[in-house]
């Protein structure tokens, strides 16, 4: 590990402050039998994340990347194997599940959140933001466990010119809460909603929702306004007023919108493609979030990967920006016991395939 390839990730992570380049989106769905999955995407505009599937067997063992830029840190030795996606470097885990059902998953939260101060007094008790989720897939099987020992540690930022972030921590009863760090104290908001987007903080994107009551599903009936009358000119006019930008408070939003409208599934593979669909109408293409005069990167779409998780049958669902096949990672069929540690790119082939149908 060079300190210097973590300086420059962290130096892109505080363009978050200046740019609309972080818009992650999260949603939650139960299926008939009222099982959980939750899904999200990842947003970056300003470069490929380089994003890295990774394995993680029990009893592996790795330190925190303290603000130093060296491994120093908090020791974190994994009492339950999990799989996650990574970004930029194998140790920033991101988005994950353990073998115990605890998925957990990093959104960024610019400009709202606020850390403690690194103290290199606390360093063995010390953890970056960027490592947080791995720390919780390793280390708890409910959400309980997560915030008795959270209330132990220190968390900080390994560089300070880097975005903020919360947390969305879900087990495999179906609770859900969102970790928020402002003026250095970690704070838990139960998630009874299931949406999740960035900025401002949980409590204002709950609060904004009172300004929608006017929406409904389904379309709007004939009215008359004077001797005038007045009909739907299609489908889903209950929905007019739906913000459709990119920010996060219209983000979350829809998200709720859609989530709650969304009829419940028999089964959880048909909920996680559900969840698919839901999150097409969050893909940012490239260029909508650039200034006139700004060259946009070459990559498909600031949408660089979506995920989705079947906590009870402990699954984890992608697709990534280069390929929209749906891949599966089902950790039954690992023995975290035996199995190596892994980490490989999320596309082996930064292609989209296309099959040619061959009619004659």
């Amino acid at each position: 590990m060079k300190k210097g390839s973590i300086y420059l990730f962290a130096a892109a992570l505080s363009l978050a402050n200046a740019t609309p380049a972080t818009a992650c989106t999260g949603i939650t769905l139960k299926t008939a039998d009222d099982n959980t999955v939750v899904a999200r995407t990842i947003e970056w505009n300003g470069n490929d994340l380089n994003s890295r599937l990774v394995v993680v067997p029990r009893n592996y063992r790795q330190n925190a990347i303290s603000p130093s830029g060296e491994k120093d840190g908090m020791a974190m030795t994994a009492k339950y194997g999990y799989v996650g996606m990574a970004v930029e470097m194998e140790e920033f885990v991101v988005e994950g599940i353990n073998e115990a059902g605890l998925s957990a998953g990093l959104f960024y939260f610019p400009k709202y959140g606020k850390y403690e101060q690194y103290d290199p007094k606390h360093k063995s008790t010390s953890i970056g933001d960027l490592q947080l989720v791995p720390w919780i897939l390793g280390n708890f099987k409910n959400i309980d466990e997560m915030k008795a020992a959270t209330a132990k540690i220190h968390i900080v930022t390994i560089d300070s010119r880097a975005s903020t972030a919360h947390w969305r921590i879900t087990d495999n009863s179906g609770r859900q809460v969102v970790l928020e760090i402002t003026d250095g104290k970690p704070t838990f908001h139960e998630n009874t909603l299931g949406v999740l987007t960035n900025a401002p903080d949980f409590k204002w994107h709950i609060t904004n929702l009172n300004n929608y009551i006017n929406l409904f599903p389904g379309t709007v009936k004939t009215r008359y306004l004077g001797n005038a009358e007045l009909h739907s000119t299609g489908a889903g006019s209950g929905l007019l007023g739906l913000p459709g930008d990119y920010t996060p408070p219209s983000r979350f939003v829809r998200a709720a919108y859609f989530q709650a409208t969304a009829p419940r599934q028999a089964t959880a593979e048909k909920t996680v493609t559900q969840c698919f669909h839901i999150l097409n109408n969050f893909d940012i293409p490239i260029g909508t979030e650039n200034e006139h005069d700004v060259t946009p990167p070459d990559i498909p779409s600031a949408t660089q990967w979506t995920a989705a998780t079947d906590i009870s049958g402990r699954k984890i669902y992608y697709r990534t920006m280069y390929n929209s096949t749906i891949r599966c990672i089902d950790l039954n069929k690992i023995d975290f016991t035996k199995t190596k540690y892994r980490s490989e790119p999320l596309d082996k082939s930064k292609t989209q395939p296309i099959v040619t149908i061959d009619i004659r």
